[in-house]
């Protein structure tokens, strides 16, 4: 079915005063089960998120973006929210002719030599399939957390996607910490990546990921060899809006 943005309801005006359960229902409320989706990455943030929704809705829509070059461990959380919640979970796939040309040209481990290298990378293995899923939905859910980065600091619970045809975009823990996400987890004896356990404290693509020292920013582990001001994959900034920097690895 197509989608007709001028169709959606208006975000509610007191969205930004609602906590991430409260968000949650309006949000289902207003769209419906069919068309708002949780994007799951399966950090911690998105296993809270889910744990939410099917105390609303007991058969959320749930994707993710599955790039092919995964940690094992973050399959083996999937099978276990999967087997936990008795929830179906929609993959999305990057088109594997794009990714065979990608390398072709650039070799297996391109990101490490520039940040337009990365970010194409990045570009046929998630924004790409992204863009895919999101036709399908007229809102979508995201664990963004405004301390998470800079680039994020400004995040709305409830805004509208300019990249993706004006849908709505549900950030519930926006003003969420770490200490509040990882808090919950214990309480509810949530299932997260074994990782985790191992000094990551974001999870991304294998090698683009690694451990980060105590104290250290936590998202330091992710794309390291560039400037903190580029560490994002083009999912939620517009690559226009990153820069390039020296590369070291």
């Amino acid at each position: 079915m197509e989608r007709q943005p001028s169709k959606l309801p208006p975000i509610p005006v007191d969205a930004e005063a609602l906590g991430a359960r409260d968000l949650l229902r309006v949000a289902l409320e207003a769209l419906g089960r069919d068309r708002l989706a949780l994007a799951a990455s399966f950090g911690p943030e998105d296993t809270v998120i889910l744990d939410l929704l099917v105390g609303l809705e007991p058969r959320p829509r749930v994707f993710t973006l599955d790039t092919g070059r995964l940690p094992d461990e973050t399959y083996e959380l999937i099978e276990r929210i999967r087997r936990r919640y008795g929830i179906e979970i929609e993959f999305y796939f990057p088109d594997a002719a794009a990714v065979e040309a990608m390398v072709r040209a650039n070799g297996p481990n391109l990101f490490y030599e520039s940040l337009d290298h990365r970010l194409l990378c990045c570009d046929v293995r998630k924004v790409l399939p992204l863009r895919r899923a999101l036709a399908t939905v007229d809102g979508w859910i995201t664990g963004l957390r405004r301390d998470q980065i800079a680039t994020r600091a400004r995040t709305p619970k409830i805004g509208l996607d300019l990249e993706h045809g004006l849908i709505w975009k549900v950030a519930p823990l926006a003003d969420w910490t770490s200490a509040d996400v990882w808090a919950y987890i214990r309480e509810r004896e949530l299932p997260y990546n074994a990782l985790h356990d191992r000094g990551y404290a974001s999870i991304g693509c294998a090698p683009c990921t690694r451990a980060v020292a105590p104290g250290e920013d936590p998202r330091a582990g992710r794309w390291w060899w560039e400037r903190p001001e580029s560490r994002e994959c083009g999912l939620h900034v517009p690559h226009a809006a990153l820069t390039d920097g020296p590369r070291s690895r």
